[in-house]
């Protein structure tokens, strides 16, 4: 849909296909305004359900709260849904923007440019794919970045080192020693978790969290 050497128009672009961006595909859709694209980098929707995918990944919103109203859900498992039935959820919600082909997977945006003299956003993927769009609309949830900490030696560390965002499903923990850096919500879920499996768990903080 979207040419390599050339530039396409559209009303709208949303950069982004998670939550916030399908959230607005859909309030588009719903108000006639249906001339968008949604331009996604992986080759799913989702964003953060997609990406964190660490053992006891949840939410700790009600489910019929943490979801789009425009799908309402009567069939979530818990109070709490955890990561797999989110991502479910995002999945069924976007089939019909994916069949009309309003989801462009694969499209890292590289560069965005307002032309002031054309009034259009000139926007540039990282593979040299061009959109033009009349509104820009930023989905771009950077909750699923990983936040290294800055800890002498860590790259000359010999043992098997991984961020919760990025989790290393082909990496058996059980029985062995480990130590999860971090005190935040991603730590409180997958602590409990690990913890059965390890032969010995030590957890480092700065400062232990309200939570707990």
């Amino acid at each position: 849909m979207i040419s390599s050497d050339a530039s396409d128009v559209v009303g709208t672009a949303i950069v982004g296909a998670g939550f916030g961006g399908l959230a607005m595909a859909t309030a588009l859709d719903q108000a006639g305004r249906g001339d968008f694209l949604v331009l996604e980098k992986a080759d799913r929707v989702g964003g953060t359900w997609r990406e964190n995918t660490y053992p006891g990944a949840a939410c700790d919103v009600p489910s019929h709260l943490y979801s789009l109203s425009s799908q309402p859900n009567p069939h979530w498992s818990r109070l709490f849904p955890r990561q797999g039935e989110i991502q479910a959820h995002l999945e069924r919600s976007a089939a019909a923007l994916i069949d009309s082909g309003r989801v462009c997977f694969g499209w890292r945006l590289r560069a965005a440019r307002w032309d002031e003299a054309a009034a259009l956003w000139r926007l540039e993927s990282a593979d040299g794919r061009k959109l033009e769009a009349r509104f820009l609309v930023l989905a771009l949830g950077p909750l699923h970045r990983p936040a290294w900490p800055d800890i002498p030696g860590l790259e000359s560390f010999a043992g098997t080192a991984f961020h919760s965002a990025q989790w290393r499903h082909d990496v058996d923990l059980a029985g062995r020693r480990k130590a999860v850096i971090g005190k935040g919500a991603s730590a409180i879920q997958l602590i409990p978790e690990v913890a059965f499996k390890a032969a010995q768990l030590k957890v480092l903080q700065r400062k232990p969290p309200w939570e707990i």
